[in-house]
Order: C-alpha cells, then sequence, then structure tokens
C-alpha cells in the first residue's frame, strides 16, 4: 500500500509540474503550410511595410494573376491593421532594410482552366528584393499564397516581417481535393467560397462537389426542372446555373477544379420524386414496397441520364466527372420481378452484371470526360477503362491501392480522410500520419497513386458548423499530399539543378512538435484571413 501511495504522490507531482502557463504549443513565424519541397532560410529580416511593397509583374500577365496579387494586397493590408509599426518594443534593428519590391515572373501565357497534371511548380527568393518564377499560372498563384505565409508579425504584433528565404516547391500529388456533400444539407454559396478560399490557403486543387444524392437533389437542371423542384428540400436550397458558374470561377482564380458527382445507378431516391419511372421498385414478396437504384434495363433511364449529363458537362468545364457507382442496393433489383427475367434471359449469373450492363451503357454517356468511380464499381469487375480514377474508402485500402494500380488504374486516396468520423480535439494529426504512397507495392506503378481527397459528409453538418469541422484537419491531409517527396520522386532535370542549389539538401527532418507549432500558426492564418478555423492542439490564443 505505502508503495501504491508514493507511486500516486510521484505522478501527480508530475502531473502537475507538466502544467504551465501560456499555449500549448508557441506557434511558429513565417513558415510555410503545406511545408516546401526545398526550402533555406537566413538570419536576414526584412520589414515588410503593405504601402511600399511593390509587386512588379515582369513577364506574362492575365486577369488571374492580377486579381491573385490584388488579394494578395488585401492580406497584407489585414496583417497591417493588427501591426502598429513600433520597431522598438519588439527589438528588431532600426536599420533593417525594407523589401520594396517583389518580382513576379510568368514565363508561359495564363491556361484557361486548372486541369489534371497541370505544371503547380514555383520559385520563390527572398532577398534585398523578392522574386517568384513560375512557367504556368498555377504555380505562380501558389508561390504568392507561400510569399503571404512567409510574412509574419513580430511579438508585439506591431511590426511585419519577412526572413531572407529560397524556396523550390512543387506538389508531390497532381489530385489534392476535398469532397464537399450538398445533398445530405444544403451548403449555401456563401460559405462554400470561403472554403475554396481555404483550399487555396493549403494549396489544395480540387473541389469535388458531391451535389446530389438520396435525400435532396439541390441541382437546378434547366432541362429537367422538375429534378430539383421536387426532389430539392426547400425551393430555395438549389443551386442555380449562375451559382454553379460563380463557384467554378471563383475556383479557377484560385488554380482549383471544380469536378461534380452525379452517383449513380444508386443514391438516387431524390430522383424519384420527379421521375419515379425511371428507378427500379423494389418489392416485398409481390408487393412494391419502396424505389431504389435506377432501372439498368430501361432505355429511357440512359435518354434522360445522357441529356442530363450533357447539361452537367456544360456548366463544368473540368475534363473529370465523378460516377459514384458504390452502395447500389442490389436486393431491390433482385426483388424485381421484371428485373429476374431480364437475368435469366441474357444469362446474367449475378446482380452484378447488371451494375457492369449499367457502366457499359452509362460510360460513354459523359463524352469526352474521363471518369471516377467510388472501388465499389472495381471490386465488382464492372467493365472500367485504365485512365478511370477508382476513389478508395473502404477500410482494407492497403491491399485495394495495389489491386488498383496492379490493374492498371489510377488510384485517389480517401479511406482514413474521413472529416465527418469526428475524434477528440486536435485529430488533424490521425489524418497527417497517413501517407497512403508508401504502401505501393511495386514502386514503378506509384505515379498512378495520382493523390487523395479529404471527405466531408453531410449527415451532421450543415451551413452553420462546416467550415470548422473542415480545418484546420483538414490542412494535414493537405500537407501529406503536398509535401515530402522522397529524392526518387525527382522527375525532371529543372527540379534536379533546383535540388542541387540547396547544400544541406533543403529539407530539415522535423519532429512532430513543431509540425503541431506549425500548423498553430496556419490555423491563426486562416483566422486572420476570415475562415473560421478550430483550435488545433488545445490552449492557446490567436491575435486577429
Amino acid at each position: 500500500m505505502m508503495v501504491r501511495c508514493v507511486l500516486l504522490l510521484s505522478a501527480l507531482v508530475a502531473f502537475c509540474q507538466a502544467i504551465v502557463p501560456g499555449p500549448k504549443y508557441i506557434p511558429t513565424k513565417g513558415e510555410i503550410w503545406p511545408k516546401p519541397q526545398y526550402e533555406k532560410n537566413n538570419k536576414v529580416v526584412f520589414l515588410v511595410d503593405k504601402d511600399k511593397l511593390e509587386f512588379k509583374v515582369t513577364k506574362k500577365s492575365c486577369q488571374i494573376l492580377t486579381d491573385a496579387i490584388q488579394r494578395a494586397k488585401k492580406t497584407l493590408h489585414k496583417l497591417s491593421k493588427i501591426a502598429k509599426r513600433n520597431y522598438n518594443k519588439q527589438g528588431v534593428d532600426l536599420s533593417s532594410p525594407t523589401l520594396d519590391t517583389i518580382d513576379v515572373e510568368l514565363t508561359r501565357p495564363c491556361e484557361a482552366y486548372p486541369y489534371h497534371g497541370m505544371d503547380e511548380s514555383y520559385n520563390l527568393t527572398v532577398s534585398d528584393t523578392a522574386c517568384l518564377t513560375g512557367h504556368s499560372i498555377w504555380g505562380v498563384l501558389h508561390g504568392l499564397e507561400s510569399f503571404i505565409h512567409l510574412v509574419y508579425q513580430s511579438d508585439d504584433y506591431e511590426t511585419l516581417l519577412i526572413q531572407e528565404t529560397k524556396i523550390h516547391d512543387y506538389p508531390r500529388h497532381p489530385h489534392r481535393g476535398l469532397l464537399l456533400d450538398t445533398s445530405r444539407h444544403y451548403l449555401r454559396v456563401s460559405k462554400l467560397l470561403p472554403t475554396l478560399d481555404a483550399m487555396a490557403m493549403n494549396k489544395l486543387n480540387v473541389f469535388h462537389w458531391h451535389i446530389v444524392d438520396d435525400h435532396s437533389f439541390p441541382y437546378q437542371s434547366e432541362k429537367f426542372p422538375e429534378l430539383s423542384e421536387k426532389g430539392a428540400y426547400h425551393r430555395s436550397m438549389v443551386y442555380t446555373k449562375a451559382d454553379i458558374k460563380k463557384i467554378v470561377e471563383y475556383a479557377r482564380n484560385r488554380g482549383i477544379r471544380v469536378i461534380p458527382e452525379i452517383d449513380v445507378p444508386g443514391h438516387v431516391r431524390s430522383w424519384g420524386e420527379a421521375y419515379p419511372q425511371l428507378l427500379t421498385p423494389c418489392y416485398t414478396g409481390k408487393k412494391v414496397t419502396s424505389l431504389g437504384p435506377l432501372d439498368p434495363t430501361n432505355e429511357q433511364t440512359y435518354k434522360f441520364l445522357g441529356q442530363l449529363l450533357e447539361e452537367v458537362r456544360e456548366w463544368f468545364p473540368d475534363r473529370y466527372l465523378h460516377l459514384g457507382g458504390d452502395e447500389v442496393d442490389s436486393k431491390c433489383w433482385i426483388s424485381n420481378p421484371s428485373l429476374l427475367r431480364y437475368m435469366m434471359r441474357h444469362n446474367m449469373s449475378s446482380w452484378t452484371k447488371l451494375h457492369s450492363l449499367f457502366m457499359e451503357r452509362a460510360t460513354p454517356l459523359v463524352g469526352d470526360r474521363k471518369i471516377i468511380v467510388w472501388e465499389a464499381m472495381f471490386d465488382e469487375k464492372v467493365p472500367l477503362s485504365n485512365d478511370t480514377v477508382v476513389q478508395i474508402w473502404l477500410y482494407a485500402w492497403a491491399s485495394k491501392i495495389n489491386e488498383v494500380l496492379e490493374a492498371g488504374k489510377k488510384a485517389l486516396f480517401s479511406s482514413e480522410w474521413y472529416l465527418s468520423m469526428m475524434g477528440n480535439g486536435g485529430d488533424w494529426e490521425k489524418f497527417y500520419k497517413f501517407d497512403p504512397r508508401l504502401n505501393v507495392s511495386d514502386r514503378a506503378l506509384v505515379h498512378n497513386m495520382i493523390g487523395g481527397e479529404a471527405c466531408m459528409w453531410g449527415e451532421y453538418v450543415d451551413s452553420t458548423n462546416f467550415i470548422t469541422r473542415v480545418w484546420p484537419r483538414a490542412c494535414g491531409i493537405a500537407e501529406r499530399l503536398w509535401s515530402e517527396a522522397s529524392r526518387d520522386d525527382m522527375e525532371t532535370e529543372e527540379q534536379t539543378e533546383w535540388a542541387s542549389d540547396f547544400s544541406d539538401g533543403g529539407r530539415i527532418a522535423e519532429t512532430m512538435d513543431h509540425v503541431r507549432r506549425r500548423i498553430e500558426e496556419q490555423a491563426c492564418r486562416m483566422l486572420r484571413r476570415g475562415v473560421p478555423a478550430e483550435p488545433p492542439n488545445g490552449p492557446g490564443f490567436c491575435v486577429v
């Protein structure tokens, strides 16, 4: 008993000694999130004056670049509202030079829309003058974001500073996405737009818009207006053509692709409010008790779907379209006498043959677009072309990645990145620590592991809380998808040449405590720019 008391007392003393006033993790100052591939810092510090700093475009330009520079200036203005320019309290040498100019060099004409595989690399140096260079507008956008991240406030919040820095940066994965579900709860356009801002701050480049599902059909089709008239929760809870155009354009200006998901043949119950004849009647005994998936044997299904997808392609310019394909109610299909007779006539031994039939008929309806599907279609041996992207979300993901890649398909990872699975505070770390690329057995296939997506399903989030549920938890996923490429990932001579300029490799081993400090800075950075990010690590503060 005495020994137990001594041990308990020792534990209590240790616990008491561990508690100190102040934030649990002190935020870093001027560190970029996600972490650049190569970065070197010098102790030389420059003052940043929003009124003196000039963004000088020296080569190509376009409206996307002009707008991005204006946003950067606006952000500096917000930071300057906090800073009151009193150098003496900080102890900054009054003779420290002021950064007057950042040269922005875009070497190629702007492209109209972001796309899969676009060049997102950039080079950034900060010295007596700063220089940002990129071949594509998309890389320059990332470089401007990184430049803003480098600017930090003095300890007394009265001065803006930036360190002498040299950066060569590019993404590890070409597809870095966030899925939002606007069917289970309608998300207002006014809330989707700041989410796109937050994505750009974290260098995510795909907004996967799960726009319709069983529960509601908020997509307001002009060809089939009754879909939303009868399928949306309320007439005010729809996305018009103008809304979609606004979101696509807002995303384009930030280098973000918008990929709509029209999930078929399952998850379509809301369609049946206006067009019940397209859905399969589900039987219990001899009685119809509900409606299920689209009827794969009905010619009208494909005529209707073709016209709907034609409109979707007109409104969403991305070269990819998500067709879903998961969680088809097979029990409904095989309960239907008409479908059973069809299966017998066509020697179909399993309901999966109906799924294959549907996809064989539906795939050509996407026209010149490439498709993304959930892994169920792959598991059920549905015929898929090799340029199909298979999104992996189930638990046996380690083996599934290799199965998909060895079958010649492209893999997209989401299994461990379901933001809708809530943990305790600080659960961003569990997302951060998963690296699907490490599970690829054949390194020759790793290039087809094209990236991943954080998924926020909408059962328990709406416009009031989804942003705080996403951020900063998705920051961990964003860094995992962008950063920490190995030497084997170097692909171009230019990247190799840049790497040789960093005598120490440009990459410094980082403890998790330092990562926690960096995400504290990123969360505060987001708050200052109007994104209501939750505290990532526990006790702390942010001056906004």
